[in-house]
């Protein structure tokens, strides 16, 4: 093994505890962390280039962090107090990489299917419902995902948390609400946008066509843009008290629908 780094005061794990914490400090390095064992190997499957692999021995072997090696990437032994101030959840299995940021522009998209399916979703504020809708986006394995307006850092680590991994297998893209309508006109999408308003039940829509599903955030919905652009407005009818529900549920809905009339195919 190349190093050993023991003091949490090491200046490379004040640099790691910033890009842990601050959207800022991984924007302007254009790195981030990860950590376990799955995440590690969904990265480098997703082909992110990882620069430096951490590990605690007692939960990661070094005969696990060797293994990395064939990938070109540094290897540092750490103590358990720096394994500790690195770690974003305690049950991580002791290992913590630092990875190089993707660009996520429109033009990146690698989209090979002849009739796409693609999740848009405007404006995501929290973390926690970004994760669910990759984890949505993954489990109907979409051709893409659109983060319109993104409010929040990508390698946010609690995106990358509940999003298990999602994150880095899914392609994805930022961009402002119209430059991804314009993307979609370009390609011939047909735009379905969740609105409450002036819209028809979602399930008396066909999806077999190249299709964009578009949802907005819980408490003020989509743009007038996206109304504006719609094929069609849809709405998932309520039998509740309330009128809304999580975004990343709403978005699994239409998803599937989308699925089920394509044979999930």
């Amino acid at each position: 093994m190349n190093k050993t780094i023991s003091s949490t005061q090491n200046p490379l794990i004040k640099q790691l505890l910033l890009l842990k914490e601050k959207s800022r400090a991984r924007k302007k390095s254009g790195q981030f962390l990860i950590e376990g064992k799955r995440e590690l190997s969904l990265a480098i499957k997703g082909g992110y280039k990882v620069e430096t692999v951490l590990f605690y021995p007692e939960l990661f072997s070094e005969s696990e962090a060797k293994s990395m090696s064939q990938y070109n990437i540094e290897i540092i032994e750490i103590s358990k107090d720096v394994f500790q101030k690195l770690a974003h959840r305690d049950t991580t299995e002791g290992v913590i990489a630092v990875v190089s940021s993707k660009t996520h522009q429109l033009d990146d998209l690698k989209i090979t299917s002849k009739n796409p399916l693609i999740l848009v979703a405007e404006a995501p504020e929290k973390p926690g419902n970004i994760g669910a809708i990759l984890r949505t986006a993954d489990a109907a394995n979409v051709d893409a995902v659109i983060i319109a307006n993104p409010k929040s850092d990508l390698y946010n680590p609690n995106i990358i948390r509940s999003s298990v991994g999602c994150v880095f297998t899914t392609e994805i893209a930022m961009a402002t609400s119209d430059e991804a309508i314009d993307f979609l006109k370009k390609y011939n999408f047909n735009i379905f946008s969740a609105i409450l308003q002036e819209s028809e039940p979602y399930h008396s829509q066909d999806y077999t066509l190249p299709t964009a599903i578009v949802v907005g955030t819980e408490a003020t919905g989509l743009t007038e843009e996206w109304r504006q652009a719609a094929t069609k407005n849809v709405s998932i009818p309520m039998q509740g008290v309330i009128d809304s529900m999580n975004v990343s549920v709403a978005a699994g809905i239409l998803i599937f629908e989308a699925k089920r009339q394509r044979d999930f195919k």
